[in-house]
């Protein structure tokens, strides 16, 4: 996986680094979703819950040309978010 860094369109507040940010999408239990709005489709916008390698849970926002991952946003996971990752973890493994 490939990662343009060049001009981030967002700054790192210091809590994650692009390291972290990276391990999250080779997270085996990453969820990415496809947003079901039509502002998102239009502009091929994607989202990733995926944890680090130091287990840091990380919400991107992101787009690809299916080479090359741009980072649009990224932060750490809410509770809620938490809870989701969490529930699909539980749900793979199970199966």
């Amino acid at each position: 996986m490939e990662f343009d860094w060049n001009n981030p369109p967002f700054e790192l507040d210091g809590s994650l680094t692009t390291r972290d940010i990276e391990e999250s999408f080779e997270d085996p239990f990453a969820v990415r979703l496809m947003p079901d709005s039509p502002r998102f489709s239009v502009q091929a916008r994607f989202f990733n819950l995926g944890r680090s390698a130091s287990g840091i849970g990380i919400w991107s926002l992101y787009r690809t040309n299916g080479k090359i991952f741009r980072v649009i946003f990224a932060r750490p996971f809410t509770p809620e978010e938490q809870f989701f990752h969490q529930r699909k973890v539980h749900h793979m493994l199970a199966q």
